[in-house]
């Protein structure tokens, strides 16, 4: 062949190559991509901002997963947030905050446990979502009073109260295995308890961490039940009181997320991908070498500590770059200009390696 035929050539073959790259591989499930609303918290965008910016990102679904980041709960805005996102072809994911009335994070100004479920389920189901997410608490109900189990079992009750309600309605709720409040294998006991017909899990990668536990174990044990996701990178590493912890955006950190896309496009073929990227928080020490935070975890594993373990030992500081929010006192106003970029940029940046490195989304796909 010609040198001048050769050239000639190679654009398209080039070209071939990058869409066979982009194409998901025969019978393979494409895996939905979108993110989580909390990811851009500082710009205060409403329902209808966030789903326009989505849309213009070419991905396929939201979590709203406050019932905040509405304007409103009436019936015709809800219609019209329904009809906007129907439209944009994206699929809305409901959501609202913490449900177990024993919770330390339990606002006990508000309305009762139930009555707050129900109110997820009702805006979820009239925004079109069939999955509303919500929490137990956090990591104080971990310890002293009323425990952990106290909590779960709350939790339950609430559920099981509902259970009619839901199933009527075509929602499921989707627990997650919040910051700090639940392993795992507890998250599970919920939702099997609950009833896993109309309960289910909201998978996040980033708070394993807290409860020290490997991502992909979490993954491993909720797999069945997962209904939506918190995914978030992070890196874990050794200190002297244990082990730190820092989340950072998706390809910054140490977490094997091409395992993770291989294992969850396998056992979580009908869930989304929805990312909720959180950086500018500081590295949070888990103090695993002290006597007193086993208080937290009497029931622990000793074969899953030691995977999370072996994940700080391979792991390093995060070295790059980051404007940290949380800090006491006044904040200057290009500080807040600084910290919305930051949360665009490392949701874009997340957004992009998922696609282009884990092969996940599939409208961005044209």
């Amino acid at each position: 062949m010609h040198r001048r035929s050769f050239l000639k050539t190679v654009p398209g073959a080039v070209g071939a190559a990058a869409m066979a790259a982009q194409q998901p591989a025969a019978g393979e499930t494409p895996i939905k991509l979108g993110f989580d609303t909390y990811s851009l918290r500082a710009f205060n965008w409403k329902a209808s901002q966030l789903l326009t910016y989505a849309a213009g990102l070419k991905l396929d679904t939201i979590q709203i997963s406050s019932l905040g980041d509405y304007e409103s709960l009436d019936p015709a805005y809800l219609q019209q947030v329904k009809d906007q996102a129907d439209r944009l072809h994206i699929q809305i994911d409901g959501g609202t905050g913490c449900i177990c009335p024993s919770s330390h994070a339990f606002a006990k100004n508000g309305p009762p446990a139930r009555d707050r479920v129900l109110e997820g389920l009702r805006v979820a189901k009239a925004v079109g979502a069939h999955a509303m997410r919500c929490y137990l608490g956090g990591s104080a109900d971990r310890v002293g009073e009323p425990g952990i189990e106290a909590c779960m079992e709350s939790t339950i009750q609430v559920f099981r109260s509902v259970r009619s309600e839901a199933l009527d309605l075509g929602v499921k709720i989707a627990i997650e295995n919040h910051d700090g409040d639940m392993q795992a294998r507890e998250a599970r006991t919920v939702i099997e308890e609950s009833g896993k017909d109309f309960v289910g899990a909201t998978l996040d990668t980033g708070n394993p961490l807290w409860v020290v536990e490997d991502p992909l174990l979490t993954l491993e044990v909720l797999a069945p039940y997962t209904i939506t996701t918190h995914i978030r990178d992070s890196v874990l590493f050794e200190h002297p009181r244990g082990a730190a912890g820092q989340w950072v955006a998706l390809g910054d950190g140490q977490i094997d997320f091409v395992r993770f896309a291989e294992q969850f496009r396998k056992l979580c073929p009908r869930s989304s991908m929805q990312m909720e990227v959180i950086t500018g928080r500081p590295p949070r020490v888990i103090p695993y070498l002290e006597q007193d935070f086993w208080k937290a975890f009497p029931k622990a594993l000793a074969g899953e500590f030691a995977r999370f373990v072996a994940l700080a030992k391979a792991g390093h500081p995060y070295m790059g770059a980051m404007v940290i929010e949380d800090v006491a006192g006044p904040r200057a106003a290009i500080m807040t200009e600084a910290l919305k970029e930051q949360q665009r940029i490392d949701l874009e940046r997340s957004l992009e390696y998922a696609k282009k490195k884990l092969n996940v989304g599939v409208a961005w796909r044209g």
